[in-house]
């Protein structure tokens, strides 16, 4: 990976000044191509022709494994955003990336994404996948800076989308393991055309609207000149769980129910051992019934009282035999994930405009410019007030009137007073839905300026471009919020009472110091991604004839200085608010890095039917060194109908700046069940074994300088097959195996590898652990295997024209390992992986278009294949078999269908039906309170049942 600074040098040096004298040196030779430009070509001058090439040739596409998607088939599908063409691309992976599974609950590296949706292909992550603009880098989202946020593209001004299937390091550097998505917009527009779209869900919530306006003056061929312009302006409304009857954690014979105590009517807990003198319930109340002694009594759960629906929405009984909490067994829980934000509101606003200069008649100068402003509001449920060191005896409910005496007689009725303090405060678990619900709100506006010219010299294109891009994110609490110092005093003065019943609110008084205590409009954090690039390419024949013609080549050079800073606490008067989400530790002020990097390219047709093609790039990055990624692929085309092709690359990934430089921040370790590994091997807390006590030591979290980049290699290998016009097949095998893993060191991995990672298990001058570093380490990876086939039968039929479709994506194999010494964990395909990448084995869409005058009809299957889901604490453990468990999720397949009509000049009306059959995700049973999602998977499925959309598009002349 590394190398002398004044061989980085020469290197640089010496290819800039090769891919600065290739056309001057082609000019002078006055070869001819065979694919010689024309003035046509010279009016849509692209940097790339396709995706995964620099080079100028004929079909390309057959070269590589690409998927492209038009502006036609996304308005026939009413595909309205990016993410949404994300979720229904087959080669896309399953992750965390839409604006329903990152909405709630999050593992620790996603958090702090706010409203962020991304591209993730072949599930190797969304910050493993590059995502580009016309060709070129965009910024990543300004509060991580890992990926790209896919709803500030201008999706209104898409021409088409390409989508490498391939690893493509060795062309556009580092991101590129799973691919490259490319979003590509107009070029050149006259004239002026108006959109409209809706998509309105039936069952109502998370409709979406936008519209757009496309204007553009200027013909290239007679007045040298062409400009133009297009904004949009989009609206998604909320969606939440309690409007969707299959959003529902309530479903214990199934093994599903929420593991919360904390409920609209409080939960009284018992608080032992120190605090046992100062709470209504004191050292434990022993069951009449002979279960022991209980931790969490809900008097409305007492045996012969009304029942914890009693208690209001969303109120049921706590599930403590799925949990295996036996002491809860009087508890009741609380549905927070049916009650969470399933769909985020989002609106924004963006605009792209380009304008092109013809310079003589074989060059071009252009301007483009593309901005976005996008405001989500990520919405959770509220605040859980629970007994603790935040809020202690002083803020417990106090002794006054008629909720204590209604809470002390329905105690004293079942456990006998006796076991009572009559006068004593009451410990308690409660959520306070006067609080309201949490929101963060975060508003990000991106833009990207380029310039650059274009064009011939000699047989040899060129295109020189200059661009700054910027992502600023900035995140403002909302509602639901409320400064800690106030909202102690407020508990104290027992103001607020957590034993209210349904029909019964809040006094004015109580309401009133509620809003005294708000801390909404606080600046929580905000943070900016910038990227500056040069680059330089050019493409053409280098004169050498080969048996199968005469060779091509392409180089260039990338000069890029990407920077990010990140404010973690915004706050003026540093007052602390309660659960506000803060993260000064990680503040970062305006780091950066160089990348400096050449290519080179070279396609060989060594005979009529074989091509290669080789391609290799050198980056520099300060901070790290150099790295050298090649790629060899090949095309073989024995006979007319039949062509294989097959690739070998390595790629990389650099660390974010976040897991380098982010600082530590220490939080405790909760649980009861951990052990010094060291003297309990296992790690697991056990009373009854000498050394096997239990340890509550810090865990330190943050990045770490010393971290490397991740590297992979990837394979593919496939056919194309077309033995009649109207019928062909393509079939693609790939394998991607990454090594040198970036991850927040897994807990379980520095347990059961102690002896690797001793130094990670810090400990006080009595050799106790104090702290577990859990900072960000390069260890392990992952192997995955696929198969991707695409697919197309087309006819005639009773005047019109018929085309049947199907792509699919097969997954075979997904292996980890959490060191690089250690083979591969079972295959992991078909199974529940919890927050990222969950790998189905199969997923498929199968369209039929039918065009026929004016008319054209779209109907689509889009099926995800099911998989094993996780299994249930109690499950897992032996204790309790739900009756009704079934570790199997059933498959996911919707219809959709759709019906566009152009019979008037410069008009179109589509008008469609999405999921028509209405069919409702499959049932879970996955920890909720671990991932996002009640009873449903948001990774998989749509959770906006049956819609119908509308589009009006009138091109004005």
């Amino acid at each position: 990976m590394t190398a002398s600074k004044p061989c980085k040098a020469r290197v640089l040096c010496l290819a800039i000044a090769a891919v600065l004298a290739m056309p001057a040196m082609a000019q002078q030779a006055g070869t001819t191509s065979d694919t010689e430009e024309t003035d046509d070509q010279v009016k849509t001058l692209d940097r790339l022709t396709v995706t995964g090439s620099r080079i100028n040739r004929i079909e390309v596409e057959q070269a590589l494994p690409i998927t492209t998607v038009t502006r036609e088939e996304i308005d026939q599908q009413g595909i309205t955003s990016a993410e949404q063409l994300l979720m229904v691309l087959n080669v896309a992976g399953n992750g965390s990336d839409n604006l329903a599974s990152n909405s709630g609950i999050v593992h620790e590296d996603q958090r702090g994404n706010n409203g962020v949706s991304g591209a993730n292909l072949r599930g190797q992550g969304a910050d493993a996948t590059l995502v580009l603009l016309n060709g070129r880098r965009v910024a990543t989202h300004g509060l991580k800076g890992r990926a790209v946020d896919l709803n500030a593209i201008p999706f209104a001004a898409i021409d088409r989308v390409e989508v490498l299937r391939d690893g493509a390091s060795a062309v556009y550097g580092t991101d590129a393991i799973g691919g490259v998505i490319n979003f590509i917009t107009r070029r050149d527009f006259q004239g002026a055309q108006v959109t409209g779209f809706v998509d309105v869900s039936e069952a109502g919530g998370g409709n979406i609207y936008r519209g757009s306006i496309l204007f553009g003056h200027g013909d290239l061929d007679r007045d040298g000149w062409n400009a133009f312009g297009t904004l949009s302006v989009k609206r998604n409304t909320i969606l939440r769980g309690d409007d969707r009857d299959f959003s529902n954690a309530f479903q214990p014979d199934r093994g599903l129910s929420p593991d919360t105590r904390g409920t609209p009517f409080a939960t009284v807990f018992n608080r032992t051992g120190t605090q046992a003198d100062i709470n209504l319930i004191g050292a434990g109340l022993t069951d009449p019934a002979g279960n022991g002694t209980m931790t969490a009594i809900n008097i409305l759960n007492l045996p012969g009282a009304e029942g914890c629906e009693s208690g209001g929405d969303n109120m049921g009984p706590y599930g403590y035999q799925i949990w295996n909490v036996p002491a809860s067994r009087y508890a009741c829980a609380w549905d927070y994930p049916a009650a969470a934000v399933i769909q985020q509101p989002m609106d924004s606003i963006d605009f792209v405009g380009r304008a092109t200069f013809r310079i003589g008649s074989v060059h071009e100068a252009y301007a483009e410019l593309s901005a976005s402003r996008v405001e989500v509001s990520k919405t959770f449920e509220p605040n859980q007030i629970s007994p603790g060191s935040t809020f202690g005896p002083d803020t417990w409910y106090p002794v006054t009137g008629e909720s204590y005496d209604m809470v002390y007689d329905a105690l004293a009725d079942y456990f006998g007073a006796g076991q009572l303090n009559y006068g004593e405060r009451i410990a308690y678990r409660w959520r306070c839905m006067a609080c309201g619900p949490r929101q963060i709100e975060t508003t990000t506006t991106a833009y990207r300026a380029l310039v650059g010219i274009g064009g011939l010299i000699g047989n040899w294109s060129y295109d020189v471009g200059l661009s700054r891009a910027s992502s600023k994110s900035d995140s403002v609490l909302g509602s639901g919020f409320h400064y800690t110092d106030a909202l102690q005093e407020v508990l104290g003065s027992g103001l607020l009472n957590p034993f209210l019943l349904p029909g019964q609110e809040q006094s004015p008084e109580a309401m009133a110091a509620l809003e005294a205590a708000s801390a909404r409009g606080v600046r929580m954090y905000g943070g900016e991604s910038i990227v500056t690039a040069l680059d330089a390419s050019v493409s053409g024949d280098i004169g050498l004839d080969l048996p199968g013609g005469t060779m091509a080549m392409a180089a260039g050079v990338d000069l890029r200085r990407e920077e990010f800073r990140f404010e973690g606490d915004n706050r003026v008067n540093g007052r602390p608010v309660f659960n506000a989400p803060f993260d000064d530790a990680n503040a970062l002020e305006n780091v950066s890095r160089d990348i400096r990097a050449v290519y080179v390219e070279m396609l060989a047709p060594l005979t009529r039917s074989f091509d290669v093609t080789l391609a290799g790039r050198y980056d520099d990055y300060t901070g790290f060194g150099s790295t050298f990624n090649p790629k060899v692929s090949f095309k073989f085309k024995p006979i007319e109908s039949l062509l294989f092709r097959g690739a070998y690359s390595t790629g990389f990934k650099v660390p974010s700046f976040n897991q380098l430089f982010n600082g530590v921040s220490e939080v405790q370790y909760t649980g009861l069940d951990l052990a010094d590994p060291a003297t309990c091997p296992g790690g697991v807390a056990d009373t009854t074994t000498p050394g096997c006590e239990s340890i509550r030591p810090d865990e330190l979290f943050g990045g770490k300088e010393d971290l490397k980049p991740e590297e992979s290699t990837q394979k593919s290998f496939g056919f194309v097959y077309a033995p009649m016009g109207n019928f062909n097949i393509s079939v693609d095998w790939w394998e991607i195996e990454r090594e040198n893993t970036i991850r927040p060191a897994p807990r379980e991995v520095l347990i059961e590898y102690y002896d690797v990672f001793q130094a990670n298990w810090i400990r006080d001058a009595n050799n106790q652990v104090i702290a577990i570093d859990r900072r960000y380490i390069n260890s392990g990876g992952s192997l995955t295997r696929g198969v991707e086939v695409d697919s197309n039968l087309s006819g005639e039929l009773a005047g019109g024209r018929w085309l049947l479709h199907l792509n699919g994506s097969y997954t075979n194999l997904f292996r980890t390992k959490a060191l690089e010494t250690l083979p591969y964990t079972d295959n992991l395909v078909g199974s529940y992986v919890r927050y990222f990448n969950l790998p189905i084995r199969w997923k498929h869409t199968l369209g039929f278009t039918y065009t026929r005058g004016n008319f054209t009809h779209s109907l689509m299957q889009l099926y995800r294949h099911g998989y094993l889901d996780e299994e249930p604490v109690s499950v897992a453990n032996g204790t309790y078999i739900p009756p009704a468990w079934d570790p199997k999720v059933d498959a996911y397949t919707t219809y959709n269908y759709s019906i566009t009509w152009t019979g008037i000049d410069g008009l179109k009306l589509g008008f469609g039906i999405k999921n028509l059959l209405d069919r409702d995700p499959p049932f879970t049973a996955h920890m909720n309170d671990f991932a996002a999602g009640a009873g449903w998977e948001p990774r998989i499925a749509d959770p906006r049942g049956r819609s119908y959309t509308l589009l009006l598009e009138y091109n004005f002349l």
